[in-house]
């Protein structure tokens, strides 16, 4: 098999030419959709083009009709005229990913055929800087149509076998999963994906049920509450049994227990608590309180302003500078908000580097006197 982790394949894919088309095969919930659009974003910025947008068609859901487009005549010749996504393409610098080719139709299939041999269909050329991108299910464990051996000879093919690594990796980035998960998933690799031996309809964990359940709990508010009645049959419903029992466990044991909101709001009453844990768990709950400070705070009140403070001043210097770097994160961006952590936190972080609170404070005060002249 020709199998490559993610991190290789964003490296090795955009460097490809821009005729060559790509197929990814591997199991579901590995996140190949995720992957083709971080590869679209690396296409993007390194040949300067804008709005290039990820035409995302699932193949196994469309007719021959949804493909090439309907016939029209003008009394003497009849033309096809191509359905919308693919006239884009052809008129603009896209990404267009083919998902679920092996679950398509045989009209369908041959229709890609054509788009992915001759980067045209029915006399509509792509637009040169278009990519093509496709995916498939690539296991005996699913129901497929065989891909022609001269369709698939066509493709770069890789067989992508993520490594847990660069799923964490991706996970944590910009707080895309909730720390709890990443932290548990981290530490219990097992979990991450579906078990080989699984029986069929069963409901079992992926990278993907991981991501979904994140984001269920998020929105209803139960992430950093797993004593909830409500927390656990949420979760059986995405990851099944087993992993819903041993995520369960997890996320009730008291290092898992302290939140971003508990941090900001009322540090008092967790600061023994946090001064138990490893830096290992500190770590999590800087997560935390990051997650917390960017996505709820458009700037820091006094109380919380304080409880940051406290809150940098009692961790190690090297996560005082990670907790740094994670709540400025937005830059620019958020600028009133990475003032005011700024605010609270500047002399904590000079400290770090051998610079005396008290002369942060003045060199502050000088700053606020400049900007007053």
């Amino acid at each position: 098999m020709t199998t490559m982790t993610i991190k290789t394949f964003v490296a090795v894919a955009p460097r490809l030419p821009k005729s060559t088309s790509v197929l990814l095969r591997g199991p579901h919930g590995i996140g190949k959709s995720q992957v083709v659009r971080q590869v679209a974003a690396i296409i993007a910025e390194a040949e300067g083009l804008k709005n290039f947008e990820v035409v995302d068609r699932r193949l196994s859901q469309m007719s021959e009709g949804d493909m090439i487009g309907l016939p029209s005549t003008d009394g003497e010749v009849t033309r096809f005229n191509p359905p919308e996504w693919y006239k884009r393409a052809c008129e603009k610098p896209v990404c267009l990913f083919l998902d679920e080719l092996n679950r398509a139709t045989p009209e369908v299939m041959q229709a890609a055929f054509q788009i992915v041999l001759d980067r045209e269909l029915n006399g509509w050329k792509l637009h040169p800087d278009t990519r093509v991108f496709s995916a498939i299910n690539h296991s005996a464990a699913y129901t497929v149509n065989e891909m022609d051996p001269a369709l698939l000879d066509r493709f770069w093919t890789i067989d992508l076998t993520p490594s847990p690594e660069d799923w964490l990796t991706w996970a944590r980035a910009a707080g895309r999963v909730h720390p709890t998960v990443v932290e548990f998933l981290a530490g219990n690799e097992k979990w991450l994906d579906t078990p080989k031996d699984s029986e069929p309809g069963k409901v079992s964990p992926s990278r993907r049920s991981w991501e979904r359940l994140s984001n269920t709990l998020v929105a209803a508010g139960l992430a950093d509450t797993p004593d909830d009645p409500m927390f656990y049959p949420l979760c059986l419903g995405y990851v099944g049994t087993e992993a819903t029992i041993a995520f369960h466990s997890f996320a009730k044991t008291i290092d898992n227990q302290v939140s971003g909101e508990d941090v900001m709001e009322r540090y008092p009453q967790v600061k023994a608590k946090i001064g138990r844990l490893g830096q290992e768990k500190q770590n999590i709950v800087i997560e935390k309180v990051a997650d917390y400070v960017t996505k709820k705070c458009k700037t820091l009140t006094d109380e919380q302003g304080a409880n940051l403070k406290s809150f940098m001043e009692d961790l190690p210097g090297e996560l005082r500078v990670s907790a740094w770097s994670k709540l400025t994160a937005g830059g620019v961006e958020n600028l009133e908000l990475a003032k005011s952590v700024h605010k609270w936190c500047v002399s904590s972080i000079l400290e770090v580097f051998g610079v005396a609170k008290d002369g942060a404070q003045q060199a502050d005060t000088k700053s606020t006197k400049k900007k007053g002249k």
